[in-house]
C-alpha cells in the first residue's frame, strides 16, 4: 500500500517518488478521500517536495468524489491549501467565455457564423471574413496578444488594436493560439447581451451552476482565501488582485481570456452543470466539444480545438490548461463519461526540482 504523507509542506521525508497513486475500492481508501460503497477510487498518496495544489474528480454514476489541498496557499502566514482556496484560473477562463457565447447562441442573440464586424463595427478588408467561430477555435489569424496582461488597455483600445493588428495567417486557414481573440469574444458578449462580461457570466453561468466563489471582482473576496503565487525561486509575487487591474476587473489584454478566480469546489460545480444540461442544451454542448480544427502542434498529434476546450485524440476527453509566470493548472472533462479532473498550483516552477507545464500531461493522465 502506498504511503500517504499528510505533511502540508510537500511530504517531506517520504521515500516514494514524487507521484504515487493506487487503485482502491470504497472502504479501503485513506483519510484523504471518500466515496460511496462499490465505487472505484484513485486517491493521491504522496508529493515529495512538490508545490501546493488542489485537484478534484468525480464519477457521477456512484456519487464519488475526491478533493484535497496540499501545501501552502500562503507560506508567510502558514495558510494551507484547501478545496476552497481561491486560485487564478488563467487560460481556463476561456472555457467560461466559450460557454457564454454558446449560451447567447441558444438565446438567439448571435450565431457563431456571424462576422465580428456585426458587433465591433468597421474592420479592415483583411479581417472582414473573421467570424465568432474563428475566434472560438483560434483560427482567426489574430496575434497572440497586444501587450502585457496587466497593461492598462481599455475595451475600445483592445478592439482597435485587434482590428488594426497584423494577421499571422488568413482567417480560417490555420490554428494560432490567440488570447486577443478571446478578449474580443468578451467584448462581443457585452455587445450581444447588453451586460458587462462578468455580470453576464455571474447571471448566466455561475449562478445557475451554484458557483459562489468564481469571478473577477463581484464575489466579496476574503483575500486570505486567495492563494499567493510564487516564482521559480519561491519568492512571493502576491495575489492576483495585487496586480494592476481596473476597478471592474482585469484590463482588456486579460479580460475574457484569463484572470477569473475560482476554487476546486466551484470547478466541480461547473462540471456538474455542464454534464446535467443546466447550462447548455445538447446541441450547444455538441458544438462546444466538437473537434473543429487540428492544433497542428508538435507532439500533439490528433489533438484538436473545440469551443474553449482542447479535444483529445480519442474525442472522449476535453481539456484546457492555464499558466502564467508563477501558477499552472489543468482541467479535464469527459464528454461521454462521468470523469472530471482539476488540479492547480500556485508555484509552477521550482529551480532544479520541477516544471509543472513540462510534466502536466503525464501527471493529468495518471489522475484520469
Amino acid at each position: 500500500m502506498a504511503r500517504w504523507c499528510p505533511s502540508l509542506n510537500g511530504c517531506r521525508g517520504c521515500s516514494r517518488p514524487p507521484w504515487t497513486y493506487w487503485p482502491a475500492r470504497c472502504g479501503e481508501i485513506g483519510p484523504e478521500s471518500w466515496a460511496r460503497p462499490g465505487c472505484d477510487a484513485l486517491p493521491l498518496s504522496c508529493w515529495h517536495g512538490f508545490p501546493r495544489w488542489c485537484r478534484l474528480w468525480r464519477r457521477l454514476h456512484c456519487q464519488q468524489r475526491h478533493c484535497a489541498g496540499y501545501g501552502m496557499a500562503d507560506r508567510a502566514h502558514d495558510t494551507p491549501a484547501t478545496c476552497d482556496t481561491v486560485y487564478d484560473l488563467m487560460s481556463m477562463t476561456k472555457s467560461f467565455t466559450a460557454a457564454a457565447i454558446t449560451k447567447l447562441e441558444m438565446a438567439g442573440k448571435l450565431r457563431v457564423s456571424d462576422r465580428i464586424s456585426e458587433f465591433v463595427g468597421h474592420v479592415p478588408a483583411d479581417k472582414r471574413a473573421i467570424t465568432i467561430h474563428h475566434l472560438l477555435t483560434h483560427t482567426s489569424g489574430l496575434p497572440e496578444a497586444l501587450r502585457d496582461d496587466y497593461d492598462p488597455v481599455s475595451r475600445q483600445e483592445m478592439i482597435d488594436g485587434a482590428v488594426t493588428s497584423e494577421l499571422v495567417a488568413p482567417p480560417g486557414t490555420t490554428f494560432s493560439y490567440s488570447n486577443l481573440g478571446y478578449s474580443l469574444l468578451a467584448a462581443l458578449i457585452e455587445s450581444a447581451s447588453g451586460m458587462d462580461y462578468e455580470h453576464f457570466l455571474a447571471e448566466q453561468i455561475f449562478a445557475p451552476a451554484g458557483m459562489e466563489d468564481t469571478g473577477y471582482v463581484l464575489p466579496r473576496w476574503d483575500t486570505e482565501r486567495i492563494a499567493v503565487e510564487y516564482d521559480e525561486r519561491g519568492v512571493s509575487q502576491g495575489r492576483p488582485l495585487d496586480h494592476r487591474w481596473a476597478a471592474d476587473g482585469p484590463y482588456w489584454n486579460l479580460r475574457g481570456n484569463g484572470g477569473l478566480l475560482s476554487t476546486a469546489r466551484d470547478m466541480y460545480r461547473f462540471h456538474r452543470a455542464l454534464a446535467d444540461g443546466t447550462l447548455l442544451d445538447r446541441d450547444a454542448r455538441t458544438a462546444m466539444f466538437t473537434a473543429h480544427s487540428p492544433t497542428g502542434l508538435p507532439g500533439y498529434d490528433g489533438y484538436a480545438i473545440g469551443y474553449g476546450w482542447v479535444v483529445m485524440p480519442d474525442r472522449s476527453l476535453v481539456t484546457h490548461p492555464g499558466g502564467n509566470d508563477w501558477s499552472y493548472g489543468v482541467h479535464v472533462y469527459a464528454v461521454r463519461g462521468d470523469l472530471m479532473v482539476f488540479w492547480i498550483s500556485n508555484q509552477a516552477v521550482r529551480d532544479g526540482n520541477w516544471d509543472l507545464q513540462e510534466i502536466s500531461r503525464s501527471l493529468t493522465f495518471k489522475l484520469t
